[in-house]
């Protein structure tokens, strides 16, 4: 059995030894560590507010967009019409979205934020500020910008190879 290479010194303290398998692809694990525990940290934070990792997303999309009919929501969203529907169906009960038939086509389904006083939502800007902050600690704002520059690089290398990017998002008003 081959031995586990170590990590080489340019590597920040406490990496992990990239297995065997993936010595190909040491960037693409050293994302997979980082994505998990990141989601993990996240997954805390959201806690807090009441909410699952991913729902954060969704209610951000319904801050951003108002009511939108909930097929637009599952493509904005990218995710399997299943999964969006029942994270609906969890957020419909706690309270945090309201759907209701679509006055211009009753057999579509309108979607919108239920939050009046915009508790949740500060709630959720501020785990995702604390979540920045911890996740980027002791980075300067310099290597902070070149990170989020070379991610988009990353994302946009992604979406070329699969159809399965959501389309970018607008504001109101923009």
């Amino acid at each position: 059995m081959p031995e586990s290479p170590s990590a080489s010194p340019s590597d920040p303290a406490g990496s992990s030894p990239v297995p065997s398998t993936a010595q190909g692809g040491p960037v693409s694990h050293a994302i997979a560590r980082v994505a998990r525990l990141h989601r993990i940290a996240a997954g805390r934070l959201l806690k807090e507010v009441g909410l699952y990792p991913g729902q954060e997303f969704l209610m951000m999309c319904l801050w951003d967009c108002g009511p939108v009919r909930q097929s637009e929501l599952i493509k904005a969203m990218g995710l399997d019409p299943s999964t969006v529907t029942k994270m609906l169906q969890r957020l419909e009960q706690s309270g945090y979205v309201r759907r209701s038939p679509d006055p211009a086509d009753r057999r579509a389904v309108l979607v919108e934020a239920a939050d009046g006083d915009g508790a949740l939502r500060a709630g959720v800007a501020d785990a995702w500020t604390g979540l920045e902050e911890h996740t980027l600690a002791g980075l300067a704002p310099a290597e902070r910008a070149e990170l989020v520059r070379l991610l988009a690089k990353v994302e946009g290398n992604l979406c070329a190879e699969t159809d399965e990017c959501p389309a970018p998002k607008t504001r109101r008003g923009a």
